[in-house]
């Protein structure tokens, strides 16, 4: 049995943040190209994609004024599984209406073939492919797409509607710009890919898509820095929109193997952040070093009252009021004053996932 420790709240007023150093680190990941795809261009033309040490401090604001308020609360309070995706040839916004139809049918041929579809006994399926405008953040980003597959039972009541059976969607909202402008023309680039659903309609959806736009997909998890990162700005936004807690969890090697889950109060986790704010002197971004120094400064004062050094184990999960993350690459979106910062890192993840 796996020994657990569980902190529900910290005292008060007692976390005090370790001073910070004075060195960056910077590190970026190449991106080749098969030479049998349809880039039809040699490796090393395509710019590399550089992990930020700083980022820009997020704004709460009202999202429904530029996106449509229902495209916004299609993706706001579920949970996402969350993949990445390598650039789609020949993909064009104008045709969605069409890949609508295709894919619906590409479903139904699947099943009558024998596929397995856990949706249970419908009569067909519908889809919808939306363009959610609005979300690209520069002229660079793609709009972000929304799809929904819907099914109506064998046994719905006359006049019944069908039902939505699984949803996700394909987005790229503030994208690394070098690489972006470096893509040949037929190609658009969606890189981050949530879905909500059976696994099987996901498979299928994602074969669909890799035979129509030689496209391929791949698991996005969000390692322990981007946790960190996720936990200090959702904190960082504590005085605009009450976070209401600081949750996270740990997993330390031990004998037998301890989970650790520790949540913070919202005033105590963001007087911390704010006084490493006020050190750094205030500046329009953050950077990782202040993010370490957050995390360390809450890792101490568990210390301090556990004797568990958290530092030795890995952050699996970070939440708070505004959304949740999960290393497997599980994302909830609480609140949709915070989706595009959100979006934008884990756009970030993806791109830097691709093997391309």
């Amino acid at each position: 049995m796996e020994a657990r420790v569980s902190a529900i709240t910290t005292p008060r007023n007692e976390t005090a943040p370790h001073r910070r150093t004075k060195s960056y680190g910077f590190s970026r990941r190449s991106l080749g190209v098969e030479l049998t795809s349809h880039f039809g261009c040699t490796p090393g033309q395509l710019t590399a994609v550089r992990i930020p040490t700083s980022r820009g401090i997020p704004k709460p604001r009202n999202l429904t004024e530029q996106v449509d308020p229902e495209h916004v609360a299609l993706i706001v309070k579920k949970e996402w599984k969350l993949s990445y995706v390598t650039p789609l040839y020949q993909f064009r916004h104008t045709q969605l209406q069409s890949y609508s139809k295709q894919l619906a049918s590409f479903l139904v041929a699947e099943k009558q073939q024998g596929v397995a579809v856990e949706v249970g006994q419908e009569l067909g399926f519908k889809v919808v492919f939306t363009a959610a405008l609005g979300l690209a953040e520069t002229e660079d980003d793609a709009e972000t797409v929304l799809i929904q597959i819907q099914s109506k039972s064998a046994f719905a009541a006359e006049g019944e509607t069908a039902k939505v059976v699984w949803s996700g969607w394909l987005s790229c909202v503030s994208g690394d710009v070098e690489y972006l402008k470096a893509l040949p023309p037929d190609f658009t680039c969606l890189p981050l890919f949530g879905t909500s659903g059976a696994e099987s309609l996901t498979t299928l959806v994602m074969s669909w898509f890799e035979r129509t736009f030689d496209c391929y997909f791949g698991p996005l998890g969000i390692n322990s820095t981007n946790l960190e990162w996720l936990a200090a700005l959702w904190t960082g936004c504590h005085s605009d929109t009450n976070i209401r807690y600081l949750k996270l969890a740990w997993t330390v090697p031990a004998q037998p193997p301890l989970d650790v889950s520790y949540t913070v109060h919202p005033q105590d986790a963001w007087e911390l952040w704010d006084s490493i704010r006020q050190e750094s002197g205030l500046r329009d971004t953050v950077d990782i070093e202040e993010v370490n120094c957050f995390i360390r400064g809450l890792e101490s004062h568990f210390f301090r009252h556990f004797r568990i050094y958290l530092s030795a184990g890995t952050l699996t999960k970070v939440a708070t009021s505004l959304g949740s993350a999960h290393k497997d690459g599980k994302i909830r979106i609480a609140s949709s004053d915070m989706m595009t910062s959100v979006l934008a890192l884990l756009t970030e993840c993806a791109l830097l996932k691709m093997p391309i």
